[in-house]
């Protein structure tokens, strides 16, 4: 099971850090983001190890993905946050170690969590 946290109302420019805790040990894992009307995107996964990690080009160079691997949870750390960046953010999972873009590809997901960017 996974629970994400942290969403909110933010400014254009402003940051906001997302938290992901898992029930149970996990692998890879990752955030994506919807918007009514569209299709799921990817934002950022991360391996078990933090040694591979992976951005969407839209969010590179100012969302940071981590994890604390004793506490079972991911962060997705956002800056410089733009207006199109207002969705609902999922967190995900998947039992092996190896990073992946697809959504498709991740066997466990959390309830998500809204960003809206005013700008």
């Amino acid at each position: 099971q996974l629970q994400a946290s942290g969403g909110g109302l933010v400014q254009a420019g402003g940051c906001l850090r997302l938290s992901c805790a898992a029930s149970g040990s996990t692998y890879a894992m990752g955030w994506f983001r919807q918007v009514p009307g569209k299709e799921r995107e990817f934002v950022a996964a991360i391996s078990w190890s933090s040694a591979s990690r992976d951005y969407a080009d839209s969010v590179k160079g100012r969302f940071t993905i981590s994890r604390d691997n004793a506490k079972n949870t991911v962060y997705l750390q956002m800056n410089s946050l733009k207006p199109e960046g207002t969705a609902v953010y999922y967190c995900a999972a998947r039992p092996l170690r190896t990073v992946t873009t697809t959504d498709k590809m991740y066997d466990y997901w959390g309830q998500g969590t809204l960003v809206t960017v005013s700008s």
